[in-house]
C-alpha cells in the first residue's frame, strides 16, 4: 500500500521500460517503509522495485545542498532525450570525476554476475585506440580526472603497465586497475611493473572471505588468490580498495568479515567499496528480496561496530546523486576496532573530500573552472585510495605542509563506502544525468556508468552492444 507519510509525497522523475528501453515517466512512491520507483510502460505495464529500505533515513540522507557544473565539452546534441543521447549531452549536469576506460573485453574468469559480458574470446584495444581516447579524454576533461583501467580483465593484458605510463604520459594523475586480482596474485613481477608505470591504486574484486562465496559469485575458488593479490600490491607499494558486490543471501552475511579482512591488512588496503547488486544483462525481472540497498548496507555495518559505529557516520556524495553512494572513514584503534572520525568531510568518489558545512559549496569533481578547494578534494581521493606512507613516519618529513602530514598519517585510516549502480528497473534518471562516472565509448563518447551498462530484459543495451564491435580507424590523410 502505498505510505501516508506527509514527509514523503510522490516524487516525479524519469526511468525507461526494462523491456524495450523507452524513456518514461516514473514516481519514487513511499510503500511501507521502503521507496519504490514505480514506472509504467504503455506497451509493458507496470513495474516496481525498492531503491531504498528505511524512509527516515531516506529524508535525512537528500537534505543537503548539491552543486552541478555542466561538462565543458558536450560531445551530442539533446535528440531523443536521456539516457539516449549519452555523450555527453548538453542536458548532462555533473562533469567527470573517474573515467573508466575499457582495455579489453577478454577475461580469466566467467562471472555469472559481469556487468560486461565479458568471456575468454573478446578482444583487446589497441594501443592506437587507447591514444585516440586518451586524447580525447584529455581535450574534454583538461587531465583531471582519475582514470580507472577496466574490462573485461586488464591483466590479461601483457602491455598494461605500458597503457599505464600512456595515462599518466597524458598528465593524469591518478590511475586505478579495476581487477579480479588473479594474476597479480601469481605474478608479483607484473604488479611491480604495474607500480614503475605509475598505476597508484587497485580496485580489487572482493565477495568474500570464503570460497563458496566466490564460487557462487565469480564461479572458481579466489580466497586464497585474493589475499595473495593483495600482499603483492602491498610489496609493490600499490594501494588496494576491496569491492565486493553484495548479493542477499550470497555475502551478505560476511560484510563484516570483510571488513575484519581489510583492517588486518591495513595498510595496504585502502578502503572498502561495497555495491549493491545490479541486474545487467540478459535477465528475468528481479524479485525484491534479491536486491539489497545502500542504506542496508549501512545498517550492517553498524551492526558489526557493535557501538563504535553510528549510521550517521556515513554521508552522501557531495556531488553525484546523495542517493546514489555513501562514505565514511574511520580509524583502526589499538584493539583493532573501529573509531569515526565525526569531523571527517563529506564524500566524493566513495572518499571523504569536504566538510559536511561546505558541502553545499564544493564542487568536487564539477566545476567548469576548478577553484583550490576543487584541487584538494581529488587530492583527498588520491591521498586516500594511494599506498599509504610508512606508518613510522611520526612528524611531518621536509617540504611537507600540514595536509601532506594528515597523509603521512593514515596508514591506520579505513574508508567504508558503497555506491548503487542502477539497471533497467531502477535507473533513475534524475540520478543519470547527476552521475560523475563515465565510460570511454569505443567512439571516444563519455558515456554515464549505468548509462553505458544498460540492458533490456533480453540482454538487448544501449551503447555496450556498439562496443562489441572495434571502433572504426580513423581515415588517412
Amino acid at each position: 500500500m502505498t505510505c501516508s507519510c506527509p514527509g514523503f509525497p510522490d516524487e516525479p522523475t524519469e526511468s525507461v521500460c526494462p523491456v524495450c528501453l523507452a524513456t518514461i515517466p516514473a514516481v519514487r512512491r513511499a510503500i511501507g517503509d521502503a521507496v519504490h520507483l514505480v514506472k509504467t510502460c504503455p506497451t509493458h505495464g507496470t513495474f516496481s522495485v525498492p531503491v531504498w529500505r528505511g524512509l527516515a533515513s531516506r529524508v535525512r540522507w537528500g537534505a543537503g545542498a548539491r552543486t552541478f557544473a555542466q561538462p565543458p565539452v558536450c560531445a551530442t546534441p539533446v535528440s531523443k532525450g536521456c539516457p539516449h543521447d549519452c555523450g555527453l549531452c548538453p542536458d548532462h549536469r555533473q562533469q567527470s570525476c573517474c573515467v573508466l576506460l575499457e582495455v579489453t573485453s577478454r577475461c580469466d574468469l566467467a562471472c555469472p554476475v559481469c556487468f560486461a559480458s565479458a568471456g575468454r574470446h573478446g578482444r583487446d584495444a589497441s594501443l592506437a585506440e587507447i591514444d585516440r581516447s586518451l586524447d580525447t579524454l584529455l581535450e574534454a576533461t583538461g587531465g583531471r580526472v582519475h582514470v580507472q583501467l577496466s574490462g573485461g580483465e586488464p591483466t590479461v593484458r601483457d602491455d598494461l603497465p605500458e597503457i599505464v605510463r600512456r595515462v599518466h604520459a597524458r598528465g593524469f594523475e591518478f590511475v586505478q586497475l579495476n581487477t579480479n586480482g588473479i594474476r597479480l596474485a601469481r605474478d608479483p613481477a607484473y604488479v611491480e611493473a604495474l607500480a614503475a608505470a605509475g598505476l597508484d591504486c587497485v580496485f580489487l574484486q572482493f565477495d568474500g572471505v570464503t570460497d563458496a562465496v566466490h564460487r557462487a559469485l565469480r564461479g572458481a575458488r579466489l580466497a586464497a588468490l585474493k589475499e595473495h593479490a593483495v600482499a603483492s600490491c602491498g610489496n609493490a607499494g600499490i594501494g588496494v580498495v576491496l569491492v565486493p558486490t553484495v548479493v542477499p543471501g550470497v555475502n551478505d552475511g560476511e560484510i563484516g568479515a570483510i571488513v575484519d579482512f581489510a583492517v588486518a591488512h591495513l595498510p595496504e588496503v585502502r578502503a572498502v567499496h561495497f555495491q549493491p547488486i545490479a541486474y545487467f544483462g540478459r535477465c528475468p525481472e528481479p524479485s525484491a528480496d534479491a536486491r539489497i540497498t545502500l542504506p542496508e548496507i549501512v545498517e550492517r555495518l553498524v551492526a558489526y561496530g557493535a557501538g563504535t559505529i553510528r549510521f550517521d557516520d556515513f554521508r552522501p556524495g557531495s556531488v553525484e546523486n546523495p542517493y546514489c553512494s555513501f562514505s565514511g572513514r574511520f580509524r583502526v584503534d589499538a584493539s583493532g576496532r573501529l573509531r569515526a572520525e565525526r569531523d571527517a568531510p563529506a564524500a566524493c568518489c566513495g572518499v571523504s573530500v569536504e566538510p559536511v558545512a561546505k558541502a553545499a559549496k564544493s564542487a568536487c569533481c564539477g566545476s567548469s573552472t576548478p577553484s583550490p578547494d576543487v584541487a584538494r578534494a581529488r587530492r583527498y581521493v588520491a591521498g586516500q585510495w594511494r599506498a599509504a606512507p610508512s606508518p613510522s613516519v611520526d612528524t611531518p618529513a621536509a617540504g611537507l605542509d600540514a595536509f601532506d602530514a594528515i597523509l603521512a598519517a593514515r596508514s591506520h585510516t579505513l574508508s567504508l563506502s558503497g555506491m548503487a549502480f542502477q539497471d533497467a528497473w531502477t535507473l533513475d534518471l534524475d540520478r543519470v544525468r547527476q552521475c560523475h562516472i563515465h565510460v570511454v565509448a569505443p567512439d571516444t563518447r563519455l558515456v554515464p556508468f549505468c548509462a553505458f551498462n544498460l540492458t533490456a530484459i533480453d540482454g538487448r543495451s544501449l551503447y555496450r552492444d556498439q562496443a562489441a564491435a572495434p571502433a572504426p580507424a580513423p581515415a588517412e590523410a
